[in-house]
């Protein structure tokens, strides 16, 4: 969809469409959220979109929020909130729930509601549940407004790791050994549910890796090297999520590929190869997002090796049926095969995440790329598709 299809009434300019950027959010990866929104921000381009910054706080809040992505950055090892850049601590911003009317209404107690005017697609850098997870996704549907990334199914897919490695599966793509531990089963017998993660390090050694089921950016995991390590990890995933997965370790390198919405369909970045980190156990949110541990990109593949990631990531984008955008995190095995271990729908999104750089290697700048993923957005309806 161009600025031309934009409704416009006979005695009104043409007008630039309007992108609300919503950032934030109820779950662990807020502060995560806000350090992409703000890079979002920085690169939109304001000759081109009208901007309207929608910050939701950990509470659930919908606030509006001064347009000042500095402020949004990791400063002495710290995330930013929500709160801090709010313009009050008490308004609400409210989106329509009827498709005929996009109009953002804006209110605080005791005042008439303020309308801030219609919204033409909305760019959601949340990331973890309550954002990235279908749920939002599905309020636009509702709303009738288009959206950036990955529509309903495939949001709640990439957010859960259990249905994520099921679906892969079912399409043909190879994952690693894991179990999966639902709340019910850990509140009926947790003897019998510990039973069945100590029998998959029987069966493929330790260490493992104990995970909330949906979460991401390496929150809430451990990698435990023996029994005696196992309680604190469940506790400590179940703290994320009461779904908890636990995957063998798969000894190999970490690849990851970024996939593209293109007008003639999905193409594949080059791919790049995350280093075992130094000062770190594994590639955790402290090796990602506060040391920064720098990826290799273009990963040192054979040609072959290179072909094969990017079909596979590929397949994987089609087969959680993802729209806009996906990195895909693979481990090429020491026999030279791929496992997949995740799709993320709404990856780490700052100009030193893995998926620009893989995407600048690529030939596609960190601005050129949001200003792809606007105009996909605007190209697709809602609805059934």
């Amino acid at each position: 969809m161009s600025t031309e299809n934009l409704p416009q009434s006979p005695d009104q300019p043409q007008r630039k469409p309007r992108v609300a950027v919503v950032f934030g959010g109820r779950s662990s990866e807020h502060g995560i959220s806000m350090v992409t929104a703000g890079a979002v921000l920085r690169a939109i381009d304001r000759t081109k979109y009208d901007v309207l910054p929608i910050g939701i706080t950990q509470s659930g809040r919908w606030v509006l929020t001064a347009d000042e992505p500095d402020r949004m950055a990791i400063t002495e090892r710290r995330t930013p909130n929500v709160e801090q850049l709010a313009e009050s601590s008490e308004g609400g911003v409210v989106l329509p729930v009827d498709p005929a009317n996009r109009e953002v209404v804006y209110a605080e107690p005791g005042s008439v509601p303020k309308a801030l005017g219609e919204i033409d697609v909305v760019f959601p850098v949340l990331h973890g549940p309550y954002g990235e997870d279908g749920t939002l996704q599905g309020l636009l549907e509702l709303s009738g407004v288009p959206y950036v990334g990955s529509g309903v199914l495939a949001s709640a897919v990439g957010q859960d790791k259990e249905y994520m490695k099921r679906v892969f599966t079912s399409f043909g793509l190879k994952v690693g050994p894991y179990v999966v531990i639902r709340p019910r089963e850990w509140e009926r017998d947790e003897s019998a549910a510990r039973k069945k993660i100590i029998d998959l390090a029987g069966d493929h050694g330790w260490p493992l890796f104990v995970k909330p089921a949906r979460a991401g950016s390496s929150i809430g995991i451990t990698k435990v090297e023996d029994l005696s390590g196992l309680d604190d990890a469940i506790a400590e995933a179940q703290r994320h999520d009461p779904k908890i997965l636990v995957e063998a370790a798969l000894r190999g390198r970490e690849i990851e590929c970024g996939v593209l919405e293109f007008e003639d369909g999905p193409r594949a970045s080059v791919p790049a190869e995350i280093p075992p980190p130094d000062a770190h156990a594994y590639y955790d949110f402290e090796a990602k997002y506060i040391d920064s541990t720098p990826g290799i990109v273009p990963a040192p593949l054979t040609p072959e090796e290179t072909a094969d990631v990017q079909r596979l990531a590929v397949d994987a984008y089609e087969a959680a049926s993802c729209e806009g955008l996906v990195r895909a995190d693979f481990f090429l095995t020491e026999d030279g095969e791929f496992v997949i271990n995740e799709i993320n729908t709404m990856p780490g999104f700052t100009p030193i995440s893995m998926y620009p750089q893989m995407w600048q290697a690529s030939g596609i700048g960190y601005a050129d790329l949001v200003d792809r993923l606007i105009e996909a957005a605007l190209r697709r309806s809602t609805g059934l598709r």
